[in-house]
């Protein structure tokens, strides 16, 4: 059995963040990762350049969040992008703002950003020991003592690349660490979840959250590649708008993906679970209402009067998805320009107005960039982190029921929340 004062099961953004603070406030600290390295969801955050943070005002910021952002005020009071910013640059990992305020490493390198997050932890004095994994945390009267660590998982045949780290480890404080359920393959298998509900505590249902959707139909497949910036889709389920957003979205072979799609999915994957029809609609010209798209149609039609229809469409849509317009809004491509009549032209207005996908269903965890639900808000002090059942229970990071747009929110509640944990865990 081997004593410690803090003890962060977990080796990712969070749990790194809690144990080099927890560790530079003079707590032997020891950090248990179940991987054979710690940061591997990390290093593939932001497509592998880290989107560490965003630079949008704190209420802004919060608001990015839905109702539970309310939680995070006091771990953003105390550790917000302004102090993570300065805290890479000590590192050595200077940053770079980007459109949308996201921050990013300028190396646009995520290994970067865990390779010197766990030098820090590392020289702090935090103990790092891969090939952990947790088992369960052990509690006497209302109080954590300490966790049980399995053998590490391996396949038959092989030997552990690390020593066998199982048995008892002890220590009046653990912070649970351990990330959600996106991107199994990094580590992040749902464990918090498990070992939270072991000792009392309530866990909101978990489901994929920024994650693609899948849309019926060949459109998308069709489209598969096109890129469309600057447009605003509006989310409806059972025929009522849930949620809008406007930026950048992407066709793919099974449906669309990017940042607006993404920022809306959490409704999506709600309004499917429970049973619900779910549509896409996108304004392909937000920016001109139904009179002045009317005139520019207009416009463009006279003026290349003796053009086939779909060839005056080139100054309006990206070419891949001219055939698709045509025949949505019912308008011969070959059709001279000079014969397309009012009802055509209401038609093509309305299609640009409100190009519709139908959502059949999302993308597996192995895609979802967080984790929606997790450890229930309402048993975790948002002033230290502790839990409210059990004295000296930390949690920290996805593992708690907060996600958020994408954009270097998810990421920042991560590192803010492993701050404040680590340094309420030793009583600072």
């Amino acid at each position: 059995m081997t004593a410690y004062d803090v003890i962060v099961i977990g080796g990712g953004a969070a749990g790194l963040m809690a144990a080099g603070h927890a560790a530079r406030l003079g707590a032997r600290t020891l950090v248990l990762e179940k991987m054979s390295r710690p940061g591997r969801k990390l290093r593939i955050t932001g497509k592998g350049r880290c989107n560490l943070t965003n630079t949008a005002p704190l209420p802004d910021f919060i608001e990015h969040f839905g109702p539970n952002g309310r939680f995070l005020y006091s771990a953003f009071q105390q550790f917000f992008a302004d102090d993570l910013i300065a805290f890479f640059a000590d590192l050595g990992v200077p940053t770079v703002v980007e459109r949308g305020g996201r921050v990013f490493p300028a190396s646009s390198e995520a290994g970067e950003v865990v390779d010197a997050l766990a030098r820090w932890a590392a020289a702090g004095g935090a103990a790092i020991k891969p090939g952990a994994p947790v088992e369960r945390l052990v509690v006497e009267a209302g109080r954590v003592i300490g966790v049980q660590v399995g053998m590490p998982a391996t396949r038959r045949g092989q030997t552990p690349r690390t020593p066998p780290a199982a048995g008892l480890y002890r220590a009046p404080a653990v912070i649970v660490a351990t990330g959600g359920a996106s991107y199994p393959g990094t580590g992040s298998t749902g464990d918090g979840y498990r070992l939270a509900a072991a000792v009392g505590h309530t866990v909101i249902p978990v489901r994929p959250a920024l994650v693609p959707l899948e849309t019926a139909g060949d459109v998308a497949p069709r489209l598969q590649g096109l890129s469309l910036r600057n447009v605003s889709v509006t989310l409806s389920a059972d025929g009522k708008p849930q949620a809008g957003a406007f930026g950048e979205m992407l066709f793919t072979h099974f449906g669309v993906s990017g940042p607006v799609i993404l920022s809306l999915s959490r409704a999506a994957v709600d309004a499917l679970d429970a049973g619900g029809r779910v549509r896409l609609a996108i304004d392909l010209k937000p920016a001109l209402d139904e009179a002045k798209l009317d005139a520019r149609l207009l416009r463009d039609l006279d003026a290349h009067g003796r053009q086939q229809f779909h060839t005056v469409l080139k100054g309006l849509l990206p070419r891949t998805l001219i055939p698709v317009c045509c025949e949505l809004a019912r308008i011969p491509p070959d059709k001279p320009a000079h014969q397309v009549t009012a009802k055509d032209r209401r038609r093509l207005r309305a299609w640009l107005k409100g190009f519709y996908l139908d959502v059949t269903g999302y993308r597996s965890w192995h895609e979802a960039i967080v984790t929606a639900g997790g450890v229930d808000l309402r048993e975790v002090d948002p002033r230290t982190m502790e839990s409210r059942l059990v004295a000296g229970l930390y949690f920290a990071g996805e593992v708690l029921d907060l996600d958020a747009d994408t954009g270097g929110y998810n990421l920042q509640a991560a590192f803010s929340t492993g701050w404040l944990a680590g340094r309420s865990a030793v009583g600072g």
